[in-house]
């Protein structure tokens, strides 16, 4: 049998850093016209007007790479792709830093503010797409994730066929991450201490709270230096659990400094970059799956107790 007039699903190519995302169109039991009426009416969190100015802008295409417009018709069972993009986004003034870089892997010093990946109000703000449009690789993928707030080092998967690799050392705890932190300086704490806690999702949804019961999420936390007003730890995670460094410093009564989620929720706007969380991913130690060559890489930013305030906000 011929397979000639079968035509190769084409990955429609990156726009600005921005890869585009897949939606597949299912048969359905009512009638749709028009793909443009499908999106509206399945996606009805995106406002009508929006996808107008997408389909308009030419940001919809089919699996071909082809643009489509408000009439074209709904196809079942065929993919089309769209991309995203924000008409105001606010500039995160801070870069970000390629420390190393192998054909599979990229090691980045994340700085302060900048999101992972394209999500709620940012898109090209955020340290995927930068990276994209930097190494024109639209591939790239986190093994990990650090919080918008926390800075520090992050490895980035440049290659699919090997990202499973790298994905199966955090998954089998086979990484190890040393952070530090900036907190109130408490005399009664020990130097040293181990503190293993239950954790759970707590309200809003994106915040995480400690309830007894068995531990689930395990810190070493060691004194490095401090002064009157301000200590700085070394934290060791043994588990990976949500905000696992942020809530087990808040249960010790020593939130880390500008925290804006432990003990409280405090609203930021999104240009105000004046209080970073003196959170930082220092270093990251692993044997790279691929060499077995013992990897160890630091982050090129510091924390200081020089630099804050001697209030307790």
């Amino acid at each position: 049998m011929s397979h000639s007039h079968i035509i190769e699903k084409i990955q429609p190519p990156m726009r600005d850093g921005v890869s585009a995302s897949q939606v597949f169109l299912p048969r359905l039991e009512t009638a749709v016209v028009t793909i443009f009426d499908y999106l509206c009416e399945h996606f009805a969190h995106i406002a009508a007007d929006e996808w107008r100015k997408r389909f308009e802008s030419h940001l919809i295409t089919d699996q071909y790479g082809v643009a489509l417009n408000l009439t074209t018709e709904y196809r079942a069972e065929s993919h089309i792709y769209y991309y995203r993009f924000l008409a105001h986004e606010v500039h995160v003034p801070f870069e970000e830093q390629i420390l190393f870089e192998t054909d599979d892997l990229l090691v980045v010093d994340k700085p302060h503010f900048l999101t992972m990946s394209p999500t709620g109000q940012y898109v090209q703000e955020t340290l995927l797409v930068r990276l994209k449009k930097t190494t024109n690789n639209p591939f790239l993928t986190p093994i990990h994730r650090l919080d918008r707030e926390t800075a520090g080092v992050v490895l980035i998967s440049k290659r699919v066929e090997t990202r499973g690799c790298y994905q199966q050392m955090f998954a089998q705890g086979q990484v190890k991450k040393t952070y530090h932190a900036i907190t109130a300086y408490d005399p009664a704490l020990p130097e040293s201490l181990s503190l293993a806690l239950r954790m759970v999702k707590s309200e809003p949804f994106y915040t995480m709270q400690v309830i007894d019961g068995t531990a689930n999420s395990h810190t070493e936390i060691d004194l490095l230096e401090h002064n009157q007003h301000w200590a700085k730890y070394c934290l060791k995670p043994h588990t990976g659990k949500q905000h696992q460094l942020r809530v087990h410093l808040n249960h010790l009564n020593i939130p880390i400094q500008h925290d804006p989620l432990y003990p409280m929720l405090q609203h930021k706007a999104a240009d105000d970059f004046s209080r970073p969380l003196q959170l930082l991913a220092q270093q990251i130690a692993f044997q790279d799956p691929l060499t077995q060559q013992n990897m160890c890489f630091q982050s090129n930013r510091q924390l200081s107790l020089a630099l804050q305030c001697n209030d307790k906000d």
